[in-house]
């Protein structure tokens, strides 16, 4: 792909002398959900959101083919290179920490330490992708045909997200998820959901640099696969954030911002 194609949206926060971080939303979400993370660390970080194809206001000019992972974090590479951001520490969410991952992964000089929540590395089989893959363009055809209201209330009602609802802020998290535009889901669902995108676990134990892992207490499902990631890849660590499901950053933004700061303020050595 060219990076022509894409038309990234995208904000800097607070002073390119500190520490960079690069942020990566989840599915429905956009680079704004991570601003009141950022008013906490501004002080101490530079910070970079991108809005991910499909979302906020980025626009794709050319083919399906740009939604894909391998395409995507070729493109915010070269993102990154042009606005000499690298290296930089990366914090990314559930879809932003899949693909976060895969960054990690195949671009481990750009990402000296990593932050993920509620994340995956895919599925590990051809016969778990296709049923995950039907399973996804189900969900894309409903957002095409459908009611993107339904749709979100489908989508809110999976286990993953039980604790979230009861959040105060809820009801203005669900009316920002309506601007979103139906046909750019679709395309991401259908071409980075967690079906078409390339199983990263035989790489795990080969990745060299310090990953946090972030999971709710309230998320047994992202709780097992996240102990499994740290069980394969060397230098990870687990955190399990009381109280919370699978949107810790959402849930308890204070707890995930001195998370972050905590870790990515760390030695190495």
């Amino acid at each position: 792909m060219d990076f022509k194609d894409y038309q990234f949206s995208y904000s800097l926060y607070g002073e390119p002398t500190q520490p960079r971080i690069l942020f990566l939303h989840g599915f429905m979400g956009s680079g704004t959900v991570f601003e009141p993370i950022i008013s906490q660390l501004r002080d101490r970080f530079y910070c970079l959101t991108v809005d991910l194809p499909g979302h906020g206001k980025t626009r794709i000019i050319g083919s399906s083919e740009c939604y894909t992972m391998e395409n995507t974090a070729s493109a915010l590479i070269q993102l990154l290179n042009r606005l000499e951001f690298p290296p930089c520490f990366l914090v990314g969410y559930s879809m932003g920490g899949r693909l976060g991952l895969y960054l990690a992964l195949h671009y481990p000089q750009y990402f000296p330490k990593v932050f993920l929540e509620s994340t995956s590395p895919g599925l590990k089989t051809e016969k778990e992708r296709k049923e995950r893959r039907e399973k996804d363009f189900g969900l894309a055809r409903q957002l095409v045909t459908g009611n993107l209201e339904l749709f979100l209330s489908h989508w809110y009602n999976q286990p993953l997200f039980n604790s979230l609802p009861q959040h105060p802020e809820f009801h203005q998290l669900l009316e920002r998820r309506l601007q979103n535009d139906p046909i750019g889901l679709a395309r991401s669902l259908t071409y980075l959901g967690t079906g078409s995108q390339p199983s990263l676990w035989d790489k795990l134990q080969d990745y060299p640099n310090p990953l946090l892992l972030m999971v709710g207490e309230f998320d047994p499902k992202f709780r097992a696969i996240n102990k499994e990631i740290r069980d394969r890849a060397p230098a990870a660590r687990l955190y399990i954030a009381e109280g919370c499901g699978h949107n810790i950053h959402f849930e308890n933004p204070e707890l995930f911002a001195r998370a972050i700061a905590r870790f990515f303020s760390e030695s190495s050595n």
